[in-house]
């Protein structure tokens, strides 16, 4: 496709996401959406292993997706009943993000640069728990959004009564578009509300085509008159004037309707509702009229803010070609054939393929080697990208995701993206010399790609420790080691990422002094320790007052508390939420040293904290058991005895939901405990919560237990 055909005027570019929870089906849904928009020839299914969205072997294998795939596809509008609108194709910037919890931060980095969404709903499940992580996640980036009702071919499916729960459970003004023509193998087709239309799928051509008739079905004629009205009323309430014509008792038009309808979709106010079969190759194409009707373009949201790194000053930037440069960096992938690639949304202006800018979270200027237009992992090159795009950049050398880029006479930095903590964590051992220079390189690239995903070493064993959100997670990343760098490893059994904190203040005196014959080693500092709000992490204070202790040891002391701190005293755990003072100390003109006030600042740190009332942390997870009614008192008791707190159940068709909050530490195996004591018929699903404190007698226990030695003694 020629350059010029790719700078569609701002109003026709969609930037949207597909998000929901695992298995609501939305990677069929992308796979759908590429098949009408001409993009792909053939459409992909998960169950076959051939999706174009889904195109990692994992993700082909374990019929999941793992990274968010982004795909640039054009759709040619055509309102229902109307002949085509052949000359302006809308371009769609689809992203399609992952359902499993493990990927949360794909979600999470894939909304913070979309405009809007669409989030899939299974028709028979409802509102499940990754529905609302997910939601949450949209409204805290203020994206609106619609709702597709999925699988209505389903056994059980109930339209009316999966609206109900996105009222009740995410607390969302839907807005009824269309009412489905039967359930479950009756499915056939859809009652457009707004233009009175049925449209029935006849089951040819894969849904590529499809009978419009102004005839509504008898039996429905009713509930579709009911609902039309509920429709036309909700959508004036958002309008001043639309409701004055409205109680007036002046019949609105549908493109008067479709405007109120619009702005208040863009405005955060309401969820459009449409329903369908993405699999059956039903109500794709309405969807996708939707998308093109009501999801804001660029222009829609006419600006983006930010702050000067240079006076914190807000900056603002106009959502157009003509404006500065100013781009996020929202994804890093390392691709087998080009190395490094870079998502960047551009918010303004444009950049060129060869052109040097600016990452103003780092300061520094990095070169465009080529620029990218992605389809999955497919991708064609093009020489100039325009603001409201979203690109592939190859050539950033140090550019993470969260980053800013622009154009350096004019900085600005963009809100960053806050990921999850890890909560789990396990060892990882290469089999062999060779395999450990390539080990290194394997786990910083992953890194670079996954920031969710951390690794350390631990110097007490030598052992290399990779941690991350969820079992699922690690074990991908293990086995993408070895497909993608070949590397061979041994891999620990998964332990609970636990922290340490303090619950009161304290002060400590650390004293490193050893005079021996010629230059000695003198440092002496005093610190004062305070607990902060759990997730605050830490913060190191400077009050020596009179130059007590030289201005030049003081990063020393910081390097010192620091390392304390990541080595942990009470189990050799990271700590957290803790304020660190230094505001007394002495040094020695001749025999002070970094090494000696580092050595000090840890030793100080270990006496106030051991007069802290040192704590252990551990993750609590949020647990969904879906389990047959008769199972219902086994699990309940069997997650009592897990330390569970049960926050509620809940009915679900025959089932029984019941939801609770669990430390990690007792989930072990909880699969097959699950399974054996529901004859395998209940299922779970569980994210991470928060942290919280561990009762005192499991401390001891797991303390009477421990070999850890890290604690420096004073000498």
């Amino acid at each position: 496709m020629a350059d010029t055909d790719r700078n569609v005027p701002l109003e026709k570019i969609r930037n949207i996401g597909i998000i929901a929870h695992i298995d609501a089906g939305k990677t069929t849904t992308s796979e759908r959406i590429l098949f009408y928009t001409g993009k792909s020839y053939k459409i992909g299914d998960i169950d076959e292993g051939n999706t174009v969205m889904d195109w990692m072997d994992q993700e082909r294998e374990r019929g999941i997706t793992i990274v968010s795939a982004a795909t640039t596809t054009f759709w040619t509008h055509t309102p229902i009943g109307k002949s085509s609108d052949q000359d302006a194709p809308y371009r769609i910037n689809l992203i399609d993000t992952p359902g499993h919890v493990d990927f949360t931060a794909e979600v999470e980095r894939s909304l913070r640069v979309l405009d809007g969404a669409v989030t899939v709903l299974d028709a028979e499940e409802g509102v499940q728990s990754q529905s609302e992580t997910v939601w949450r996640q949209a409204d805290k980036y203020k994206v609106p959004r619609i709702c597709f009702i999925n699988k209505m071919d389903k056994l059980g499916a109930d339209f009316l009564k999966t609206v109900a729960s996105i009222e009740k459970r995410l607390g969302a003004n839907p807005i009824i578009m269309v009412l489905p023509i039967g359930a479950e193998q009756d499915f056939k087709g859809i009652v457009d509300l707004l233009n009175m239309k049925t449209i029935t799928w006849t089951g040819e051509e894969l849904g590529a085509k499809y009978d419009v008739s102004d005839e509504i079905p008898e039996n429905m004629k009713k509930l579709v008159e009911e609902y039309r009205h509920k429709m036309i009323e909700k959508i004036a309430e958002n309008d001043d004037e639309l409701l004055d014509k409205y109680l007036n008792g002046t019949e609105l038009t549908v493109e008067e309707l479709k405007a109120g309808l619009r702005k208040a979709v863009v405005g955060y106010k309401v969820v459009p509702i449409y329903a369908g079969s993405s699999l059956r190759n039903k109500g794709v194409q309405p969807l996708l009229d939707a998308v093109v009707d009501y999801l804001p373009s660029p222009m829609d949201l006419k600006e983006v803010k930010g702050l000067s790194p240079k006076t914190g000053a807000e900056e603002i930037r106009q959502l157009v070609p003509e404006e500065s440069f100013a781009g996020f960096a929202f994804k890093v992938q390392i691709d087998p054939h080009v190395g490094k690639i870079t998502f960047v949304r551009l918010y303004s202006g444009k950049i060129d393929s060869g052109s040097y800018i600016y990452n103003s979270s780092k300061g520094i200027k990095e070169r465009v080697g080529r620029l990218l237009l992605m389809h999955s992992n497919q991708r064609e090159e093009i020489k100039v990208a325009y603001s409201g795009e979203i690109v592939a950049v190859v050539g950033l050398k140090d550019t993470v995701t969260g980053d800013t880029l622009c154009d350096e006479a004019k900085p600005i930095i963009l809100e960053k993206i806050s990921f999850p903590e890890p909560v789990i964590s396990l060892a990882i051992e290469p089999k062999t010399k060779n395999d450990q220079e390539k080990m290194g390189l394997a786990l910083k690239r992953l890194m670079e790609e996954d920031p969710t995903f951390s690794v350390k070493t631990n110097h007490e064993t030598g052992q290399t420790i990779m941690s991350g959100i969820g079992e699922l997670q690690l074990e991908i990343m293990v086995d993408r080691m070895k497909r993608e760098f070949g590397v061979d490893a041994n891999v620990g059994a998964p332990q609970v990422a636990y922290k340490e904190t303090i619950a009161i203040e304290a002060t400590g005196e650390g004293k490193y002094i050893k005079q021996t014959g010629g230059r000695g080693q003198y440092g002496h500092c005093l610190l004062r320790i305070a607990p902060v709000p759990r997730g605050e992490g830490y913060e190191f204070v400077n009050a020596i007052k009179g130059g007590a202790i030289p201005a030049e040891f003081i990063g020393s002391i910081e390097k010192g508390v620091k390392e304390t701190l990541e080595k942990g005293i009470l189990l050799g755990y990271p700590m957290v939420d803790m304020k660190v003072t230094v505001y007394d100390g002495s040094y020695h003109d001749v025999d002070s040293s970094d090494i000696a006030f580092k050595i000090a600042a840890s030793m100080a740190l270990q006496t106030a904290s051991k007069k802290a009332n040192l704590q252990l942390l551990e993750p609590i997870m949020k647990i969904e058991v879906t389990t047959p009614e008769e199972f219902m008192g086994d699990v309940i008791g069997d997650l009592s005895s897990k330390r569970a707190q049960i926050t509620g159940t809940e009915e679900r068709g025959n089932a029984r939901i019941i939801l609770g909050l669990v430390p990690l530490s007792e989930l072990s195996g909880y699969a097959t405990t699950l399974r054996s004591m529901s004859q395998g018929r209940a299922t779970y699903y569980m994210e991470p919560s928060h942290y919280e404190e561990v009762p005192r007698n499991i401390v001891e226990a797991m303390l009477a237990k421990s070999t850890f030695t890290g604690r420096i003694t004073a000498q």
